[in-house]
């Protein structure tokens, strides 16, 4: 079989619209980078919205970043902050090191160095190796790594 992209999306968007949230994601993929479509971020975005509303952690952590870093959608740390609270509180690794990022840089929440710090390590406990150097960080300073966080969301 010859690959086809723009056929693959055909068929990636007929299993997205039945609620397939792995369909709806690679759909997402699709329309953000524009393979086998024109590229349509905003509609990007909507796909990865439908992914994550169906509790697919990985999903809601990167629509997380979308908002976090104003990819493809207006930047919006709260929102960030509730797609990665979502994807953290399911245990996912790179969501637990990004809330602690936004709350050791009081970014989309109140800042909380102590939940930063407790966010670290859920992720560290995983073996991220992000939140396990931020960790070290965070004890060798005191406190959190803030306001210069060695862990960037991401």
């Amino acid at each position: 079989m010859a690959r086809d992209p723009a056929t693959a999306v055909e068929w990636y968007a007929k299993a997205a619209d039945q609620g397939y949230a792995v369909a709806q994601n690679t759909l997402g993929v699709c329309c953000a980078t524009g393979r086998g479509v024109a590229r349509d971020p905003a509609t990007a975005v909507a796909w990865y919205a439908k992914a994550a509303a169906q509790g697919d952690a990985g999903v809601q952590c990167n629509l997380g970043v979308c908002y976090d870093k104003g990819e493809d959608v207006a930047r919006d740390p709260a929102a960030a902050v509730a797609w990665y609270a979502r994807a953290a509180d399911q245990g996912n690794a790179d969501a637990q090191c990004n809330l602690g990022v936004c709350y050791d840089k009081g970014e989309g929440v109140a800042r909380d160095p102590a939940a930063a710090v407790g966010w670290y390590a859920k992720a560290a406990a995983q073996g991220h190796a992000v939140a396990q150097y931020t960790l070290g960080v965070c004890y060798d300073k005191g406190g959190s790594a803030a306001p210069d966080s060695a862990a960037e969301p991401r």
